[in-house]
């Protein structure tokens, strides 16, 4: 599924080809909204060209019956989902690597057949690869180590982002001790083919505003071991993952963008329609996106001292 957004603004072919590229490398439909829209509404807003790489069609995500009015599935339903909320962000295309969702950890959908959770590592780098061939982007951003909130799928996703990295571009990156220390990511270079290597970024959760919300929680007698829509998220051990941001994305001027697209998947609970306490959490970092740079590493300085820029 591509859009031809990129041919309707007018640029002559030599412009199109030579247009930045930022790729996002994420598991479901709604990644690309509920977490970083901002940043994709406003890098494709200045001309670049923004593509999403769908690891799953959201299979597994829990869906209202009466939603399904119209759809074959809820594979196709959230496929729609994430047409609408691809056209709200502007991006040039939307493509997928063609799995199962696997549901969260533990879930009987672990083990179903065809599941991004179960295909052999290579296999999901190999069709990564495919895709990074054909987009040549300038800039990647996917999962972190923990998958922000320890979904398998965002987590499969971010080692396969890695490994296709290490085979393509000679580029080994070690993220297992990249904890909240000063120190940059261990990285093993081949520098004949890092040269072409794209710049890489973990999407990141602020911490803070996580370990507030668990202080909050049982004020409400909500249970932040048991939080979301199923209670499968555990904010308690999310709170303690610590990936250093390097970078903040000033996106405020598209903090409607991503509340439009966010809205497109109505069937996932957008933020807007969640609790109070979730909707006042989503207020407070509104214009603010967070990101770590691994690839080219930061400096011990960039991770102390985090600063508003840009990925491009």
């Amino acid at each position: 599924m591509c859009f031809a957004g990129n041919t309707d603004l007018g640029l002559s072919s030599y412009e199109i080809e030579n247009m930045k590229t930022l790729l996002a490398i994420l598991a479901h439909p709604d990644d690309e909204s509920f977490g970083i829209g901002g940043t994709l509404a406003k890098y494709a807003a200045s001309g670049v060209a923004v593509h999403y790489l769908c690891g799953t069609r959201g299979e597994s995500g829990t869906v209202d019956v009466d939603r399904l009015h119209g759809f074959d599935d809820i594979a196709a339903l959230r496929t729609a989902e994430l047409t609408c909320a691809a056209k709200e962000l502007g991006l040039a295309g939307v493509h997928f690597l063609g799995y199962r969702d696997s549901g969260m950890a533990g879930s009987a959908d672990n083990a179903l057949s065809g599941t991004l959770f179960g295909a052999p590592l290579d296999e999901v780098a190999e069709r990564i690869a495919v895709h990074v061939d054909a987009l040549r982007p300038d800039v990647i951003v996917t999962h972190d180590q923990f998958g922000g909130y320890g979904h398998p799928d965002h987590i499969k996703l971010h080692q396969a982002t890695l490994r296709m990295y290490e085979h393509k571009y000679g580029v080994m990156i070690d993220v297992s001790q990249w904890n909240g220390s000063t120190r940059p990511p261990h990285l093993h270079v081949n520098v004949a083919g890092a040269a072409a290597a794209p710049a890489l970024y973990f999407t990141t959760i602020p911490k803070g505003l996580v370990r507030f919300g668990v202080r909050l929680l049982p004020l409400f007698r909500q249970n932040p071991r048991r939080f979301g829509r199923n209670g499968d998220i555990d904010l308690v051990q999310i709170s303690s993952w610590e990936v250093p941001a390097t970078m903040v994305v000033d996106t405020r001027q598209f903090v409607m963008h991503k509340e439009r697209a966010s809205a497109c998947h109505a069937s996932q609970q957008a933020p807007a329609q969640a609790s109070p306490i979730v909707r006042w959490m989503f207020r407070r970092g509104a214009g603010k996106e967070h990101f770590s740079r691994i690839y080219p590493p930061p400096s011990a300085d960039e991770v102390r001292r985090v600063r508003v820029s840009d990925l491009l």
